[in-house]
């Protein structure tokens, strides 16, 4: 084995394994919101990250991602919080430091007597090795729909924007977008990768 045969080796090796460990703690987030376990998960984002979730606006920095995460319900007798994660795909930057990637999130609300609700959602995360390992740097949950069981998709879907209490956004959404009935495709990070082209509204037929 040559001696650039052997680097091509160990890049591949080095982008695996980023990889691997960005998909550990995109999973690991989810399991721990599934739980109510704020700590947990705020302590997955980097120091200067920012979250959007369900157009409620732009949260900037770990403490306020931690505050956000706590004004959410908690986890009691009653409740039911899943977040499936699936369809991932991440991509590494060439010096192996950042990376974006791609998720879909298939929910499951429930509060016993009180409401039911199920939804999916898009992911277009970014990430950043911080202090030697991979942390979240920007958490964008593009909520498609999210609707009543017992209604249905029929009746149209539960509106988005609707702001935590006692939780004012750092910033306005950087998306406009609607969900369910509205059609809406969260922008992809990355091109086509057969033909290479970016997908945009324009080019979208």
């Amino acid at each position: 084995m040559s001696v650039a045969e052997l680097a091509d080796l160990r890049a591949e090796l080095a982008l695996l394994k980023a990889e691997r460990d960005i998909q550990r703690l995109q999973t690991a987030y989810g399991y721990y919101v599934d739980k109510a376990q704020w700590d947990e998960a705020a302590d997955l984002f980097a120091r200067d990250a920012t979250l959007e979730i369900a157009a409620r606006g732009q949260f900037r920095g770990q403490d306020r991602i931690r505050a956000y995460l706590h004004a959410l319900p908690p986890l009691e007798q009653g409740t039911v919080f899943n977040h499936m994660q699936l369809q991932p795909l991440v991509t590494v930057a060439p010096d192996g430091a950042s990376a974006r990637g791609r998720w879909r999130a298939i929910m499951e609300v429930g509060f016993v007597g009180r409401e039911e609700l199920c939804g999916e959602a898009v992911y277009e995360n970014a990430y950043v090795v911080e202090d030697g390992v991979w942390k979240i740097a920007r958490l964008h949950c593009f909520v498609t729909y999210y609707v009543r069981w017992n209604e249905g998709w029929s009746h149209g879907g539960v509106p988005m924007g609707t702001p935590l209490p006692g939780m004012i956004p750092d910033a306005p959404q950087t998306v406009a977008y609607g969900s369910f009935p509205d059609v809406f495709i969260p922008p992809y990070h990355y091109p086509n990768p057969v033909t290479g082209r970016v997908w945009t509204k324009e080019n979208q037929a």
